[in-house]
């Protein structure tokens, strides 16, 4: 019944995540943050909110992105991606972010939210013994562009800056793990259109139009693609991905939702297999599968000995 729920939640967003920009709040759901619209940047997207588990000792973090194709959403969709009240039972805080769209002057765009995130999570860091937290135990969570972002942080090397004068941009951008659904794990076109003949997403994180137009500008971008694509970043130092599909995977065919295929998931799964990084897929119709939901993995990964 999670898995289901989960999927339910996905197919939600996949319909309308470039549709709403502006939400009217959390879900009646979500327990009230304990703290909100926390400013850690220079933007006016640049916020986010916490809640504190109830702990004497550091708790995990849950680091919450949304999707949205980096062109919408909010962290008020946060419970999309998770369950925070089972997050907060378990011992584990979690933050829900917002960031800059790809509609920003960073070059190329999707520069703007991926740092951003890195941003977020540094600061994050930097309140840890105010907000009673273990800067080791943070594992990130999101769908679809929150999920690429995710598992950008995943595999990216460490962007802290130890001679900073800035304490939060001292701050590690590494985590222990992620858990996201509906990621895209490549933004290299050429491998997307080897996986799923009809793919079309990816362009506007460079700036680009059309498909046919970034699949035309991709010598150009290769090392956009290589610096920004998490496929690219993997190595055998990379912490555990867990990926949620809601369709099975069919390689080398269309795909009725290209944007969020699982294909995505088997190919990055293969990749991390390659390099000794524990990856786990999950999608309709397998037969065994170790934890249904991203929450049941955060809990598992953060929460484990």
């Amino acid at each position: 019944m999670k898995l289901f729920l989960h999927l339910v939640a996905l197919a939600f967003l996949c319909g309308h995540v470039h549709s709403q920009k502006k939400t009217s709040g959390y879900a009646s759901t979500v327990p009230k943050p304990t703290k909100s619209e926390i400013v850690y940047g220079d933007h006016e997207r640049n916020v986010l909110d916490f809640w504190k588990a109830d702990s004497e000792s550091p708790t995990p973090v849950a680091f919450v992105i949304h999707g949205g194709g980096w062109r919408g959403g909010s962290k008020e969709r946060m419970d999309r991606f998770v369950d925070p009240i089972a997050l907060l039972k378990a011992g584990i805080s979690v933050v829900a972010i917002n960031y800059r769209y790809v509609t920003s002057k960073e070059k190329p765009p999707v520069k703007a939210p991926l740092h951003d995130a890195a941003r977020a999570l540094q600061f994050v860091r930097s309140k840890a013994k105010e907000w009673n937290l273990d800067k080791k135990r943070i594992g990130a969570a999101g769908g679809s562009a929150g999920a690429c972002s995710s598992l950008w942080l995943s595999f990216h090397d460490d962007l802290a800056d130890p001679k900073s004068k800035d304490p939060v941009a001292r701050e590690s951008t590494r985590l222990a793990c992620a858990a996201v659904i509906g990621a895209q794990t490549t933004l290299d076109p050429k491998q997307m259109l080897e996986w799923t003949p009809n793919s079309r997403y990816g362009g506007h994180a460079f700036g680009l139009g059309s498909f046919a137009h970034f699949l035309k500008q991709r010598e150009k971008i290769l090392p956009w693609i290589a610096e920004y694509s998490p496929y690219a970043l993997v190595t055998k130092d990379d912490p555990p991905v867990y990926l949620l599909y809601r369709a099975p995977p069919a390689i080398g065919k269309n795909q009725k939702d290209p944007t969020h295929t699982s294909n995505f998931g088997v190919k990055l799964q293969e990749h991390c297999k390659t390099k000794g990084v524990a990856c786990e897929l999950v999608y309709p119709s397998q037969a065994k599968v170790k934890h249904d939901t991203p929450t049941a993995f955060l809990i598992s990964q953060l929460k484990g000995k």
